[in-house]
C-alpha cells in the first residue's frame, strides 16, 4: 500500500512539482492550496506524513503544525517544512514547534524525497527489542550496551541518553534547544554548547562511527544512516 503525502502549499507551480515528484517516486500525493482544503482532506483520509510551507493565506504552516501537534491523533505524525523562510531563526522555529524536518525553498526534488523517505522509516514502529544497527554502531537501549566498530563503548548517562535519542530521531534536524528539552532536564538552566561538548565527547568515544553524528550548521546535529 502506497504511503499519503498531503502537501499544504499556496504556490500552483511548486504544488504541482512536489506532488508529480511524489508520485512518481511511489507515493500517493495530494496538493492544498490553503488550511481549509488541508483540514478537510485529514478528515476525508489520514495522511502518512505532511509537507507544510509556513506562508498561506489564512492560517499559516505553523499554525497547522501546533493544531497537529496539539491532537491526540496527529502528535506524531511526520511533518515537514518547506518554505522560503530560510534564515537561521526560522529554521530553529519550525523545529521547536514541532516539526521533524525542515527545507528552504527552491529545494532539490531528489533530497525532498530523500528526506521524506527518513522520516517514514524514522516513523515506523521501533523495534520491540530496542536495538538499533546503523552502519558500525550498535546500541541495545535495554542492556545499555554500546559497540562501536566490533569494540564495547563506555558512555555517561547522558552520554547514552543522547544516543539513543539522536538514533530514535535518525536522519531528523534536531535543533540544541530541543535535544536540552528531551536528554536534559528542562528546569535546568543550561546552555546550548552543553550539547555542543557531550556531542564533541560522544563522537570522540564512537571513533570512526562518530562521524555518523552529523553537524547541521546554524541549527543543530542529525544522526546519519550511513558514514
Amino acid at each position: 500500500m502506497k504511503r499519503l503525502i498531503y502537501l499544504v502549499e499556496d504556490d500552483g507551480a511548486i504544488r504541482e512539482l512536489v506532488v508529480y515528484t511524489l508520485r512518481n517516486t511511489g507515493f500517493e500525493a495530494k496538493g492544498f492550496p490553503s488550511a481549509k482544503e488541508f483540514w478537510q482532506g485529514v478528515q476525508e483520509a489520514a495522511p502518512s506524513l505532511v509537507i507544510l510551507d509556513i506562508m498561506l493565506p489564512g492560517e499559516d504552516g505553523l499554525a497547522i503544525l501546533g493544531k497537529l501537534r496539539s491532537n491526540e491523533s496527529t502528535k506524531k505524525l511526520p511533518v515537514m517544512m518547506l518554505t522560503a523562510k530560510g534564515a537561521e531563526y526560522d529554521k530553529v522555529l519550525g523545529l521547536d514547534s514541532g516539526a521533524d524536518d525542515y527545507m528552504a525553498k527552491p529545494a532539490g526534488m531528489m533530497e525532498l524525497v530523500a528526506r521524506v523517505k527518513s522520516l517514514l522509516r524514522r516513523a515506523s514502529p521501533p523495534d520491540s527489542k530496542g536495538e538499533y544497527r546503523i552502519s558500525g554502531l550498535y546500541v541495545n537501549v535495554p542492556r545499555r550496551q554500546v559497540t562501536a566498530n566490533g569494540g564495547d563503548v563506555a558512555l555517561t548517562l547522558k552520554e547514552f541518553d543522547l544516543l539513543v535519542y539522536l538514533l530514535e530521531n535518525a536522519g531528523i534536524v534536531l535543533s540544541r534547544e530541543r535535544i536540552l528539552r528531551a536528554v536534559w532536564d528542562y528546569s535546568l538552566t543550561l546552555e546550548t554548547r552543553t550539547v555542543d561538548t557531550h556531542i564533541l565527547t560522544l563522537r570522540t568515544k564512537l571513533g570512526a562511527s562518530g562521524s555518523l553524528i552529523q553537524t547541521v550548521r546554524g541549527v543543530g546535529y542529525k544522526m546519519g544512516e550511513t558514514v
